[in-house]
């Protein structure tokens, strides 16, 4: 059979299958009232938080330790809202989103029931997932050095062992909010610890997280990227 006489064939075979079929069996399911927890997270949440919560370009919403800190009324105003300024949309439909309240319940309902552990923390009082104040940026510099440098080394730009965290396009990009969630419940599927740091046998207390988020903002560029765009033009590569 040449490739013509087979697309035919799939084409009537499709016709008549579904022109044997009562249009009044079909049922319609209007966006809006779709309530299942799967399709909505694959649809909306996964391709930044990853398949199952496990995470990707952003946390991972499964990670136990993330839902330790950060509580329901926390994650529904993040997922109905958004964070301006980042790469998190709103997704309510009263914030410019596709999805209605109901919705974002059974998202933010979902991710609870099936990730959640509640001895994630085993007795352990975690820092607060908001900051109770402002850090201190030089303070934050000492705790780098102890917590963090071993990996992202002695500057913040990297290392075998992690990526730069001062890159100015990452920065550029989360909040500050986003670096204190990070720094608390870790990246466990990169290897990053959480704030009770494995190798050192100490955690870090609310403070020590309050400070080195106040150093990592202080690491951000005025202007992403005009470093690489003055350089270029001294080169001449753009006009």
């Amino acid at each position: 059979m040449n490739y013509r006489a087979f697309v035919l064939a799939v084409f009537l075979a499709v016709t008549i299958a579904c022109g044997s079929r009562n249009p009044a069996d079909v049922q319609v399911v209007a966006p809006n009232e779709i309530m299942d927890f799967s399709f909505l997270y694959a649809r909306n949440c996964s391709g930044c938080h990853g398949p199952n919560g496990t995470g990707g370009a952003a946390i991972g919403l499964g990670d136990p330790v993330y839902l330790a800190i950060a509580g329901d009324a926390t994650i529904r105003r993040v997922t109905a809202d958004g964070v301006a300024g980042t790469s998190m949309p709103a997704f309510a439909q009263r914030s410019g989103g596709l999805l209605t309240d109901d919705q974002i319940d059974v998202i933010v309902h979902g991710i609870r029931t099936r990730w959640a552990k509640p001895d994630a923390l085993q007795g352990v009082n975690a820092p607060p997932y908001a900051a109770q104040g402002s850090g201190d940026p030089q303070q934050g510099a000492e705790v780098y050095a102890t917590y963090c440098s071993s990996c992202h080394g002695p500057d913040g730009r990297g290392s075998k062992r992690a990526s730069s965290i001062v890159d100015g396009s990452y920065l550029a990009l989360v909040s500050d909010q986003n670096l204190r969630t990070t720094v608390i419940a870790g990246r466990p599927e990169w290897g990053a610890p959480d704030w009770r740091s494995d190798t050192l046998g100490k955690p870090m207390s609310p403070e020590d997280v309050s400070d080195v988020v106040a150093w990592l903002a202080a690491q951000r560029a005025q202007f992403p990227g005009q470093p690489y765009l003055s350089a270029a033009r001294a080169e001449g590569g753009i006009r």
